[in-house]
């Protein structure tokens, strides 16, 4: 058959023939008149090459190819309207979807429990499913497997849609028992100092650290190379709240995002400084499947997330001001 000469209104007379079997009332139901039915049943007995309702004592009757094609058309004509129809907007009050994220332990503690909050009071209904980098793939948010990842990437694949929710630059967290607080915070005493490492997570399974490796060690040891320069680093964790937990009991410096420094800045037991060099800020992404960039509980999730790290960004200006300062001699720029 070419299906150049299939007309889907006739796939639509031919639903309501079959339904009503009656020429003048399927007229009647489609609201026209029933010489046109009559003309549309006509062009229908010639597309299929059957008579597809014939005359008998009991009425109009379908023959066996009319009954095997009733199922077929009807379910044809669904698809095509739920195709085509408005898509009811994303009801936060009712619906009982399950969210899954990806975050960062810097995301997850920044700017995740500002979101379950406003999830709670919009979408009461609605689960959150937070998973760490290690959890998750590239292919499970290329296929739609999760709703979002939030992290800071090095490399992200052209296809996804992505958002930048803010810019971070680095603050340096100590112990207020440190000696080192009451000393001139320079290079040279950063570097006389013990620190604790906090990774840099992306997606997949961790390893170990080579503290040799430079090049794996990130943002804060490549800006420190570029002086030639080198810090003592005792401690290696993958966790942001371990970091600052270290720092606040132990002689250690953590030196990390300041939006998590921020977190503990009604903390009496640390003391929040500016780093003595230059560390090349970072950009906090959302990125998304292109699968789900027209859903709309997905849109509502988004502007959520965007919302929200718009009312962050908003109350750490004050705190966050201080370590965007330029005045420190120029490292150059990182492209991790």
């Amino acid at each position: 058959m070419d299906l150049s000469r299939v007309d889907l209104n006739l796939l639509v007379y031919l639903d309501v023939l079959l339904r009503e079997r009656n020429v003048t009332k399927a007229a009647n139901h489609l609201g026209i008149t029933q010489p046109a039915m009559s003309n549309g049943l006509r062009r229908l007995r010639d597309l299929f090459g059957d008579p597809l309702l014939v005359r008998t004592s009991e009425g109009m009757t379908a023959t066996e190819r009319g009954r095997e094609l009733q199922p077929a058309v009807r379910g044809i004509l669904s698809d095509i309207e739920q195709a085509v129809q408005e898509k009811n907007p994303f009801s936060a009050q009712e619906s009982h979807r399950v969210f899954r994220i990806m975050a960062s332990d810097y995301a997850e503690s920044c700017l995740m429990p500002r979101v379950l909050r406003r999830i709670r009071q919009e979408a009461p209904h609605v689960t959150l499913d937070v998973l760490t980098p290690s959890d998750v793939s590239f292919l499970d948010v290329e296929q739609g497997r999760l709703d979002m990842a939030i992290n800071r990437f090095d490399k992200i694949p052209q296809s996804f849609h992505q958002k930048i929710l803010w810019t971070e630059y680095f603050a340096c967290l100590m112990s207020a028992r440190n000696p080192m607080v009451n000393q001139p915070f320079t290079l040279d005493t950063y570097l006389d100092a013990s620190h604790i490492w906090v990774s840099k997570t992306g997606f997949g399974v961790g390893v170990g650290v080579n503290p040799k490796d430079v090049q794996r060690l990130g943002w804060v040891d490549e800006a420190l190379a570029r002086m030639g320069r080198k810090r003592q680093i005792s401690v290696f964790t993958r966790h942001y709240q371990v970091a600052m937990l270290l720092a606040e009991q132990h002689d250690l410096i953590a030196t990390l995002p300041s939006r998590a420094a921020w977190l503990q800045r009604g903390n009496t037991d640390l003391v929040v400084k500016v780093p003595p060099f230059e560390i090349p800020p970072f950009e906090l992404k959302m990125a998304w499947s292109p699968l789900l960039q027209h859903n709309t509980d997905h849109q509502w999730l988004r502007k959520l997330i965007l919302e929200v790290a718009e009312e962050v960004d908003a109350e750490f200006v004050p705190f966050g001001a201080q370590f965007e300062s330029s005045d420190l001699p120029a490292t150059g720029h990182s492209e991790r």
